[in-house]
């Protein structure tokens, strides 16, 4: 397994946000994470990211424990993080915060940021065009491809996605899950957090479903998106209450 958390808690003082969370990707995956509003999914990448530290609970990358490993080291190591709002820095320059991206990367591969900087804008034209403009003045779609693009600069192994499609119109929520598509076919593990559950299911293999701080569902995203109760509570459809039985595929 490439990343595995066990029985992870999370606190915010004396709330419990994260109730003994247990989720697991294998190399290549792209797992989707779906719940309503406070259900502890932004928190949960934080915690995965080093940006909250645990209350409880084991987090490992590639076997290595890492549960008290500092954020910026997690990065080094292979974590990238993608954070809801897109976290860009709206002073410095397009070309500026691509180069932050590759900020944690061992020196050895600091050679090829030039041409790693090139191969990103390459892949989003938009930027390209755009790269000596303030990261401010993009518009909503430009700057999560900046974000996007300034976590590949890590050259991650799991990149975690806290609403990409958030605020954007359907047209480039469509280019944003065509691109993770493609980052994933290329061998990044992908786990997406994403209120547009059906977009989701959509383009993942699987799925956990995370409700109140507690994994309630997993399964491949087939079955998630085939149940009722997963249906009713998050793709608008007819159904009953979510089963707390956990089902994987």
């Amino acid at each position: 397994m490439l990343l595995e958390a066990t029985d992870l808690r999370v606190d915010y003082g004396p709330v419990t946000a994260l109730h003994g969370v247990s989720i697991a990707l294998d190399a290549g995956e792209m797992v989707a994470l779906i719940g309503a509003n406070g259900a502890g999914k932004t928190t949960l990448l934080k915690a995965l990211s080093g940006l909250l530290p645990l209350a409880g609970g084991r987090l490992t990358l590639r076997s290595r424990d890492i549960s008290t490993t500092p954020a910026h080291e997690r990065v080094a190591l292979g974590l990238a993080h993608v954070p809801e709002g897109r976290g860009i820095f709206p002073g410095l320059s397009v070309l500026d915060n691509l180069e932050l991206g590759a900020y944690a990367r061992p020196r050895r591969q600091r050679r090829t940021l030039a041409a790693d900087i090139s191969a990103v804008l390459d892949r989003f034209p938009r930027l390209a065009e755009r790269r000596n403009q303030a990261g401010g003045t993009l518009s909503g779609g430009e700057q999560q491809m900046l974000a996007i693009g300034r976590s590949l600069l890590a050259r991650p192994s799991v990149l975690l996605l806290d609403e990409p499609s958030m605020g954007l119109a359907p047209k480039l929520v469509a280019s944003i899950f065509q691109l993770l598509t493609e980052i994933n076919a290329q061998g990044t593990t992908v786990l997406l957090v994403e209120q547009n559950a059906a977009a989701a299911l959509a383009c993942c293999r699987r799925g956990y479903v995370l409700e109140l701080g507690h994994v309630v569902r997993s399964a491949s995203s087939a079955t998630l998106a085939a149940d009722d109760s997963v249906r009713a509570a998050y793709l608008g459809m007819a159904g009953g209450a979510i089963s707390s039985t956990p089902s994987a595929s």
